[in-house]
């Protein structure tokens, strides 16, 4: 009997076995749509301002259901901060006279504290929703974009300023779109970065969540259902008893992000690596490798392709992925000449309205007091990212160059990052007030959980990242561990720690408005400085107040960026890029 011949590319066409993994998945999924079902109402509720609520359930049986709306808040604040970080990071590396602009814009927002945000942007979302609770979540939602998306659009921008030449060379050369070169080159380029910034800045998120679902607004206050609002309630009741319950939630959720999200995507993100050598080991995720394992995604994203395409053919309008090749300069110079005139006029109409204001309600005069209490939080500012230095950079460079460490600190680092500090603020003023310590030097440990770990992060990225064949070569020269850190791991790290840096002291300017001024079971402790002096001007609607302290801590974050960080940051392009 002749052998039965098997045609070439049979069994192409024969339809995905469903197994069982392709049954958890698609599990999940429908649970992941239900939840979002559920909880699609909440958001829309019938709302009166006048009847508002002030204050939340502390009943730990309600807890779930305030950890799924805090959940949701938190991803939607997410989602739109990577949009935000492509939009403005692109803007700002690509074009020439809006990078002068974005930059020192991208700063001072960085510099403007939550509240600040909220004294305005409650109001505003309010009035566009006035009968709906979609109003306040909106600025809820806001206020937690505020505290991610500074920190992710500054490390993306550095990615996109230090690609390798070639790369960038073979992108012309190949003649690909802006949209090709965008979604080819710069984000797979950044995604190391903006993996390990995004999982940071979702802990910064948690930092301010109490904030920004707790809001006390020109002598109104506002609650919204979520754990943030939640240990808001339980602190001013003086109920430490419910506040463990809230940290066991917070513990759960944030053990449970990091092992269905943020592991996923540190294990994916591998695969951008650009190095010529294959690592030993590399982050490894059992989510990422059932979802692999899965027909699920394939279908997706075969379903996703004729988007892509259409966008592709959409965006070919905008041109090539090329600079023109030469500029005359009178047309140059013309460009530059009316682009900051433009600009000028817009800085200077803006500065004369607000130095207007401020006349008129506090008097110039308020500037001399916000500069004096500024000092007071700048130093303990710069306590913070000195003692940060000293204690996280070895720290990060041990666990990013080790992946089996980094695998089992990753979610230890997440959950000491994500843990809000004001969750902890009850304990810490029970042990202040027992030890006689003054919140003015307390409040440098309580700004510190809020700030440290963008540098621990960072350099955790930027370790992780030295190429596999620089590490082996050194081993083959046998340096010693003092050459190995002053030839390659601190020149490596060091782009990486300017960004931590830069968005640590941002951050630790941010936490001065929550670790400055205290409140546990109707006691209030205060310390001098200028989180306390914005804190206080917004819950008692003093927008004058408020403008000044905006205004100045603005000069001292912007001051401090440009004549220390960016001047780094420069070095850190020039000299320690491994381009």
């Amino acid at each position: 009997m002749p052998a039965i011949r098997t045609l070439p590319g049979a069994g192409i066409l024969r339809r995905p076995t469903l197994n069982w993994i392709d049954v958890l998945v698609g599990g999940a999924v429908v649970v992941l749509l239900y939840v979002l079902v559920r909880l699609g109402p909440g958001l829309n509720a019938p709302f009166n301002i006048a009847n508002a609520p002030t204050s939340i359930s502390t009943d730990p049986a309600h807890l779930p259901y305030y950890a799924a709306r805090s959940l949701l808040r938190m991803f939607i604040a997410l989602a739109a901060s990577v949009v935000f970080t492509f939009v403005y990071a692109i803007a700002a590396a690509r074009l020439r006279r809006a990078e002068k602009v974005l930059l020192p814009l991208l700063d001072i927002l960085q510099s403007v504290p939550i509240l600040g945000f909220l004294s305005v942007t409650v109001t505003g979302f309010i009035a566009l929703f006035p009968h709906s609770t979609l109003g306040l979540e909106c600025a809820a939602i806001f206020a937690i974009f505020t505290s991610q998306a500074w920190n992710m659009t500054f490390a993306f921008y550095y990615a996109l300023i230090s690609q390798p030449r070639e790369l960038d060379e073979a992108v012309r050369l190949m003649r690909l779109t802006k949209w090709q070169r965008f979604w080819t080159l710069d984000v797979p380029a950044g995604m190391i970065p903006l993996v390990w910034n995004g999982m940071m800045s979702f802990g910064g998120g948690w930092f301010f969540l109490a904030a920004s679902e707790a809001i006390s607004v020109n002598n109104h206050d506002y609650a919204l259902p979520g754990v943030g609002a939640y240990v808001a309630a339980a602190v001013e009741q003086g109920q430490l008893g419910r506040v463990w319950w809230a940290i066991l939630t917070m513990a759960i959720m944030v053990i449970g992000v990091n092992f269905l999200f943020w592991r996923p995507l540190v294990a994916w993100a591998e695969k951008f690596r650009q190095e010529d050598t294959v690592a030993a080991e590399r982050p490894r995720s059992i989510v990422l490798d059932m979802l692999r394992r899965s027909s699920i995604p394939h279908v997706v994203s075969r379903g996703l392709r004729p988007i892509g395409k259409f966008l592709d053919s959409v965006t070919r309008p905008f041109g090539l992925a090329e600079h023109p090749l030469h500029t005359p300069a009178s047309v140059r110079r013309s460009g530059d000449a009316a682009f900051a005139v433009v600009v000028g006029a817009v800085v200077l109409l803006g500065i004369y309205q607000a130095f207007t204001f401020i006349q008129h309600t506090v008097g110039l005069a308020a500037f001399a007091e916000a500069f004096g209490l500024g000092a007071l939080t700048f130093g303990r500012v710069l306590v913070i990212l000195v003692a940060a230095t000293i204690v996280w950079v070895p720290v990060g460079v041990w666990i990013g160059m080790n992946p089996k460490i980094s695998r089992l600190a990753q979610p230890i680092v997440q959950l000491l990052a994500s843990f809000p500090a004001n969750f902890l603020f009850p304990f810490a003023i029970a042990f202040f007030v027992f030890s006689g310590i003054s919140l003015n030097l307390g409040g440098i440990v309580l700004m510190s959980l809020g700030a440290q770990w963008y540098i621990l992060f960072n350099v955790i990225a930027g370790a992780s990242a030295i190429p596999t064949d620089l590490r082996l070569a050194m081993d083959s020269m046998r340096v010693t561990r003092w050459q190995r850190w002053r030839k390659l791991i601190l020149p490596a790290i060091f782009p990486s720690y300017v960004t931590g840096g830069i968005t640590a002291a941002g951050g630790a300017w941010n936490a001065a408005i929550v670790a400055e001024i205290v409140t546990y079971n109707h006691q209030t402790l205060t310390a001098s400085g200028l989180g306390a002096y914005i804190t206080e001007a917004t819950a008692s609607g003093d927008f004058g107040k408020v403008l000044v302290g905006v205004i100045v801590m603005s000069v001292y974050v912007v001051g401090l960026n440009r004549l220390f960080w960016r001047r780094l940051y420069k070095l850190a392009e020039t000299r320690f890029s491994l381009s």
